[in-house]
C-alpha cells in the first residue's frame, strides 16, 4: 500500500521559504542558494520512495541540514588560496544581515559556537524544529539535542556584551 503524498510542487510551494532560511543560516549568503538547490534536488529524487507523509517539513529541513554539512566538509578539505591566512574566519559562515537576520553581533557569536551547538541552535530557532526533528537531523537523541541547544544558549548568554 503506497503513501498518499501531495504533488511535489505543493511541497515546494509550502516549504521553500523554510528550506531557503535554513540553507542561508547554515551556509551563509555565499553558499545558501546552492545548499537550498541541492536540498530540493535530493528531495525530488527521494520523494517517490517515501514511506511516510508525516512531517514533510522536518524531512525537507533534515535534507537541507545534511546538504549544508556536506558543503562544510567539502570546503574543509579544499585548499583556499588567500593572501593572509590569519584573517580567515574560524567558524563556517552563519546567517547575518545579508540574509535578513539583522542582529549581526548575535550571529557573529552564534558563528563562534562549537559546530554541533551552532547546528542545534540554528535548527531550533531558525528552522523552528522540535527536539525530535533536531535529533534526527544531527543523528543523536532528543535529550542530546536539548543539551546542545541549552549549552549554546548558556554560552550566548555568557558572552553577551
Amino acid at each position: 500500500m503506497g503513501v498518499n503524498l501531495p504533488p511535489f510542487q505543493r511541497l515546494v510551494d509550502d516549504h521553500w521559504r523554510d528550506v531557503a532560511r535554513l540553507a542561508h543560516a547554515l551556509g551563509g549568503p555565499v553558499d545558501g542558494d546552492d545548499i537550498a538547490q541541492q536540498a530540493w534536488v535530493q528531495a525530488l529524487a527521494a520523494y517517490p520512495t517515501l514511506r511516510s507523509a508525516t512531517n514533510l517539513r522536518a524531512w525537507l529541513l533534515t535534507i537541507t541540514h545534511r546538504c549544508a554539512m556536506d558543503g562544510h566538509r567539502r570546503r574543509a578539505r579544499a585548499a583556499v588560496p588567500h593572501e593572509d591566512p590569519g584573517s580567515l574566519a574560524q567558524a563556517p559562515a552563519v546567517a547575518g544581515p545579508e540574509s535578513g537576520l539583522t542582529d549581526a553581533p548575535l550571529w557573529a557569536r552564534v558563528g563562534a559556537l562549537p559546530p554541533r551547538q551552532r547546528e542545534a541552535v540554528v535548527l531550533r530557532y531558525v528552522a523552528d524544529l522540535d527536539h525530535q526533528s533536531i535529533a534526527a537531523a544531527l543523528r543523536t537523541t532528543p535529550a542530546m539535542s536539548r543539551r546542545l541547544v541549552s549549552d549554546a544558549l548558556a554560552t550566548l548568554r555568557k558572552d553577551q556584551p
